[in-house]
């Protein structure tokens, strides 16, 4: 591989010592005069009609500003996918946790004891609380038949080739919502007056919050301005909701002449109102051949969708896409619905959809495995995808990847045939903890699907100042994943400038163009190439003035600057010539390239306790270049933790439609006590098209744990789990079950 000044190596995190020091500020430590504080209303009941909104007598109402659905100027929408889900209810509620009345006040102890003095009163309706009920249309509570988005992908014929099959296999997989339990909880300062809009806060999509404003309020968009203060972490759960929460704030300062308000979630109340992971059920038939080929596979695949449609269809496009694993299978079909319930919405979180989808196909290929009298690894090198063959849209796959020599170097790490074999023995001995060792082969793809990230078009600037330094201006937000880090080394290296040099602009959008969300492991892959890209033109305009004969990059820029003014390069996004995509059949190139993994865990289930502890991980993946060696493994080890813990211990118990435990003493997170080694490491193989050869790497690490954990459950206890979280509770009833 190429060696880089920059690239490559484990820079200091740009951000990170304001953080040690506590010099950043997050958005509840901004000290602003005149800020009233706010609070909101919600409803108790999962669907009915609002019949009255009463306030408590001789209480001094007049101190307060309130705000309902008649109030807001524009739309009473959150502008989103689709324009279903109101801003504050108005006349319908559709799930528990929705708001309908906005207060606030200078005092934020009395806006507190407001709201408890706000009575809705609502007539109940028929709910809807799961995919079966939904399933079943009564009652209908969303379009025709409560289907967000239907996706089918074919190829071939897995009717007949099921029926011709050695062996077929029937069954059904669960995943259960999970809470992006962010650090900092959802917070927003909004000033709005008809002079224009300003929205501070923590987010990931800026120009998806000024979107919403501009439908809310009807102002021309120079007039609405959203700035990303520093966001304690994200995961997908501050993609789509900072948008009603900026929305909210921006209406009561309207109501207030302008003053500034800030609504600041605590941990109940955003655990309780925002978005999760989509809970799925996937149903899988396959017939495999005598020697273990896959000859067909028809996945139904079903996400609850929550009550509004929001990001929905952009969750099952990839769990759909994903629904195959990185099998070669001539004969499949895919049939993928998102549905809606009474529940809150459900979002982004970490992979998106292939979590749910890779989880049933990697747990499908080891209960296939035990039938046929294969070892899983095994089974998986007679069936995984090679350089030139077709997967399920019909793509084909360009990446030179091994992923058997992938899969071999965990099963290597983890010592996984040696365990494979003395396990057995050892469990068949009167110890209840029993021994079992798990893996998982499975990819995640790179950026948007399909034509997506050529309709989004994304751009990015760099700027010369006139003190010699470059200025990168993107919206993409630093939020904990590293990002600034990444952009100074790759608009450092474009440059051949040191990383001091690089300063990366807050996301303002009065600043910085619109790069697109901070989602989709994009921010590096494709985000990164146009830095680097618009480096590479600043470093062209440079070398034609003539200025960087000695290589004094600083010297430079201060010399052009001071003969012709601004210094201003920019990129837009162009899709690799190759990629060909077909939004209405689902066929081509979903996405550009793939990063590729094998997870391994090692693990102990104790059938006094019912407790599964994970004793040794090993994580092995192809993300192409690695830009910064420390950076990746934290991402790598924290997408793990998640994993795991949505695996084992993160159930979110519902409630009619509530989340019942919405509070971090009993939604069971995973902790470092809980958490073994997690062993990372890389095979790389720079992929053309991103900077310096990097893919995107964030989502992966979420794809794979809970399958390597519930396959290693199989081998230690010879049973079949099929749903996640595995809970005690849940793996008792599967023992005493058997």
């Amino acid at each position: 591989m190429k060696d880089y000044a920059h690239i490559g190596r484990s820079v200091l995190r740009r951000e990170g010592r304001a953080k040690l020091t506590g010099a950043a500020l997050f958005t509840d430590d901004l000290k602003i005069e005149g800020l009233l504080y706010g609070a909101t209303v919600r409803s108790r009941e999962p669907r009915g009609r609002i019949k009255g909104i009463h306030f408590e007598e001789g209480f001094p109402w007049e101190e307060f500003i309130i705000v309902t659905a008649r109030d807001i100027p524009g739309k009473n929408v959150v502008a989103h996918l689709q324009q279903d889900q109101p801003c504050l209810a108005d006349g319908v509620i559709n799930h528990a946790e929705e708001a309908i009345v906005l207060l606030a006040h200078p005092d934020p102890l009395r806006v507190q004891d407001a709201r408890a003095r706000v009575r809705v009163d609502v007539e109940p309706l028929p709910t809807v609380l799961s995919i079966e009920e939904s399933l079943a249309c009564d009652p209908v509570i969303w379009g025709q038949d409560n289907v967000f988005k239907t996706i089918l992908i074919t190829k071939g014929d897995p009717d007949g080739a099921r029926v011709k099959g050695h062996f077929q296999l029937e069954a059904t997989y669960r995943t259960g919502a999970q809470e992006q339990l962010y650090i900092e909880p959802n917070a927003m300062i909004g000033e709005a007056t008809a002079e224009g809009v300003l929205v501070r806060g923590s987010m990931q999509c800026p120009y998806y919050v000024h979107h919403a404003l501009h439908e809310m309020f009807h102002l021309p968009l120079e007039k609405i301005r959203v700035v990303q203060v520093e966001t304690g972490g994200g995961f997908g759960g501050k993609e789509d909701y900072p948008s009603m929460l900026a929305c909210h704030v921006a209406l009561l300062s309207w109501k207030a002449g302008g003053r500034p308000v800030k609504i600041a979630y605590d941990r109940e109340e955003d655990m309780a109102c925002t978005t999760k992971r989509h809970p799925s059920r996937t149903r899988i038939r396959s017939a495999f051949g005598a020697d273990g080929t896959l000859l067909a596979l028809d996945v139904e695949l079903i996400l609850d969708g929550g009550a509004y449609m929001t990001l929905s269809p952009v969750v099952l496009s990839r769990a759909a896409i994903h629904a195959s694993g990185p099998y070669r299978c001539s004969n499949l079909r895919v049939h993928a619905q998102a549905l809606a319930t009474n529940t809150p919405p459900h979002g982004a979180f970490r992979g998106f959809g292939a979590p749910q989808s890779l989880f049933a196909i990697e747990r499908h290929m080891d209960e296939a495995a035990q039938h046929l009298g294969l070892d899983p690894a095994e089974l998986r090198r007679r069936n995984l995808l090679h350089t030139g063959d077709a997967m399920a849209t019909g793509q084909i796959m360009r990446d030179e990847v091994d992923l058997v020599a992938l899969m071999d170097r965990a099963l290597t790490e983890i010592r996984y045939a040696e365990k494979r074999a003395s396990y057995p023995t050892l469990n068949a001995g009167d110890d209840p903890v029993k021994r079992g060792v798990g893996f998982s082969v499975f990819m995640h793809g790179g950026g948007f699907t399909g034509s997506a990230e050529s309709t989004l078009n994304s751009v990015v600037a760099l700027e010369g100042t006139a003190g010699g330094r470059v200025r990168v201006l993107a919206a993409s937000t630093e939020m904990g994943q590293g990002a600034n880090t990444v952009f100074t080394q790759v608009a450092a290296e474009a440059l051949q400038a040191p990383v001091d040099l690089i300063e990366v602009v807050p996301p303002d959008t009065a600043l910085v163009p619109n790069s697109g969300p901070t989602v989709a492991s994009r921010t590096t892959q494709v985000v990164g190439k146009l830095v680097l890209d618009a480096g590479l033109a600043m470093r062209k305009t440079l070398l034609e003035a003539g200025l960087l004969a000695d290589g004094d990059v600083a010297a430079a820029i201060r010399t052009y600057v001071a003969r012709h003014g601004a210094l201003r390069t920019e990129s837009r996004y162009q899709k690799p010539d190759f990629v060909e995509w077909d939004d209405a059949t689902y066929r081509g190139d979903a996405y550009a390239t793939y990063a590729w993994a094998c997870y391994a865990a090692d693990l102990r289930v104790d059938l006094v306790t019912y407790e599964t502890q994970v004793a040794d991980f090993v994580a092995v993946q192809e993300v192409g270049r690695v830009l910064n060696p420390t950076l990746a493994a934290g991402q790598i080890e924290g997408g793990v933790a998640q994993g795991i813990g949505w695996g084992l211990n993160e159930e979110v118990i519902w409630r009619q439609g509530s989340m019942a435990n919405h509070q971090m003493s009993n939604y069971l997170m995973a902790t470092a006590a809980d958490l073994p080694r997690i062993r990372v490491f890389f095979e790389e193989r720079p992929y053309a098209y991103g900077p310096g050869g990097a893919k995107g790497l964030g989502e992966l690490p979420m794809d794979g744990p809970a399958s390597a954990l519930l396959n290693g459950v199989q081998h230690a206890l010879g049973l079949v789990p099929r749903q996640v979280p595995l809970t005690p509770e849940v793996l008792m009833d599967l023992v005493e079950g058997a």
